[in-house]
């Protein structure tokens, strides 16, 4: 009797089962490593929080939509972290159940599966998709308009106009790349005959109205704040060193997909075994427009964000790696061809778990033992609990009023805005990034001032004496780390601000 592997098995009577099963698994990791290891936010999380605290229709970190829904998942959770990493890991199921099921209408419920368990590998899906902020919300709602809008173009279901109007308004709340990306869709709608015959009725005009309405404040703000500038273009002498930046972008989303290019080429006939008779996962063919569709997505953000970051000098990708790679496992899929032969099961099985669990063992090795290596800190050890407790107490212990605001060190007055009288954070270097507070209001309404102390002096550096003159530093407090290592104790130097009114 031929033998077939209960998990193959399990792909093609039960995909959807299999999607949710290993879909849940990776998101309760990430859910229960976070609540292990990290004694404070990863990454700028305490900072959109400090940002969505304050409701702003914009800042100069972009739209709005992420820190809203950053700081009702935290005031829900009783102003526990717990409630922003859960609402990170439902971003992460409703990316992937997404995916699946624009997989599916195109591959058929089999390889979409596939697909899936490829794109899940991608390094950009695990760790970093802890760091809620607007680049982990923008992959569900990325994922539902690309979903809505091969329903559109590939399947002529004129009903998913109203959906993708609203996943177009929010994706436009959420991240400023997201006009590239509704450019992108554009394009290739106009570029194709199903396209264009999608856009021949008034369905694309209500769509619009739909978007006027959901983005009018924020707009409203944009030109108020006067920021609908175009970027300045690099001189000539400078794009030698931008077009290296963009090979290095370039490079770094080939290394996200690594576990993808391990798997692809062990399943290959080069490693298989004279004589194996392997089991065949197939579909339906796929139609052209389908193919194109897969292909186009697959490659456009990730060549358009990667060269306009290159071109502009920017940190990342433009709309993050999620979204820059959402498509590769389906793009894979589709050209493995109609019948897929699943080859060295096992080998491909411990690959895959390797590649998922890889990233977990590197977060549980940089904070167990990187501080005994003394190479550095783990940004996430600082004990965020403790120190926003002690200052917020300290403050209201001597001035008997709860903590207003905070200033100084970026990173440790953004742990304190988290404390649970919720201090405004108030970045005095950058006073127009915090435009809630000014250098008037924060000297009357009173606050705390803290900055890194070097030794038990606990001086304030010459930057803060010059912004708060006449600032009186009291004892510096020290505080461990979830694992000190060689490390010496994190000691912050502090200062209070008194409120001048009643």
């Amino acid at each position: 009797m031929r033998f077939t592997s209960l998990i193959i098995e399990l792909i093609r009577a039960r995909p959807r089962l299999v999607v949710w099963i290993v879909v849940l698994a990776q998101a309760a990791l990430w859910l229960i490593l976070p609540l292990l290891l990290y004694r404070s936010p990863p990454g700028d999380l305490a900072t959109v929080l400090a940002y969505g605290r304050e409701y702003q229709v914009g800042t100069d970190l972009g739209p709005p939509l992420a820190f809203w829904l950053a700081d009702i998942a935290f005031r829900a959770a009783g102003n526990h972290i717990f409630g922003v990493y859960l609402l990170a890991q439902l971003c992460a199921v409703a990316t992937f159940w997404s995916l699946y099921l624009l997989a599916r209408a195109v591959v058929g419920g089999q390889q979409a599966v596939l697909a899936i368990l490829l794109t899940m590998t991608v390094v950009a899906f695990s760790s970093p998709g802890v760091e809620f902020g607007p680049l982990v919300l923008a992959r569900p709602l990325w994922a539902l308009l690309l979903l809505h809008s091969w329903q559109l173009i590939g399947q002529g279901r004129r009903n998913a106009w109203f959906a993708w109007s609203i996943e177009a308004g929010l994706l436009l709340l959420t991240t400023s790349a997201a006009i590239g990306l509704l450019l992108l869709v554009a394009a290739f709608a106009l570029a194709t005959a199903r396209g264009r015959r999608t856009l021949k009725s008034f369905d694309p005009l209500f769509a619009l109205l739909v978007i006027v309405v959901l983005t009018l404040p924020y707009l409203v703000w944009l030109i108020r704040a006067d920021t609908l500038m175009w970027p300045h273009w690099p001189a000539l002498s400078d794009l030698h060193a931008r077009a290296l930046h963009w090979g290095r972008l370039l490079g770094g989303l080939l290394l996200a997909m690594s576990g993808i290019v391990l798997l692809v080429v062990l399943d290959t006939g080069w490693f298989a075994r004279n004589g194996e008779d392997a089991p065949i996962i197939f579909r339906p063919p796929v139609e052209p427009v389908a193919r194109n569709f897969v292909y186009f997505f697959a490659i456009g953000p990730a060549l358009a964000g990667s060269l306009v970051a290159g071109l502009f000098d920017l940190d990342r990708v433009v709309g993050g790696a999620g979204i820059a790679l959402s498509m590769s496992g389906l793009a894979v899929i589709v050209a493995a061809g109609d019948l897929i032969q699943v080859r060295r099961q096992r080998v491909l099985r411990t690959v895959w778990a390797a590649a998922i669990a890889v990233p977990a063992l590197a977060v549980l090795v940089t904070t167990i033992f990187l501080p005994w290596t003394g190479g550095g800190e783990a940004a996430t050890s600082l004990p965020a609990k403790p120190i926003a407790r002690f200052f917020g107490d300290s403050f209201e212990r001597r001035t008997n009023q709860r903590l207003r605001a905070v200033a100084g060190d970026p990173t440790i007055a953004s742990l304190v805005s988290l404390d649970n009288g919720r201090p405004h954070l108030f970045l005095d270097k950058t006073p127009e990034r915090t435009p809630w507070l000014t250098m008037e209001k924060f000297n009357r309404t009173g606050g705390v001032v803290v900055w890194r102390a070097s030794d038990t002096d606990g001086r304030p550096p010459a930057d803060i004496v010059q912004l708060f003159p006449g600032l009186v530093p009291e004892v510096p407090q020290a505080f461990d780390r979830l694992v000190n290592g060689r490390q010496p104790l994190l000691r912050i130097g502090w200062a209070i601000v008194r409120p001048k009114g009643p």
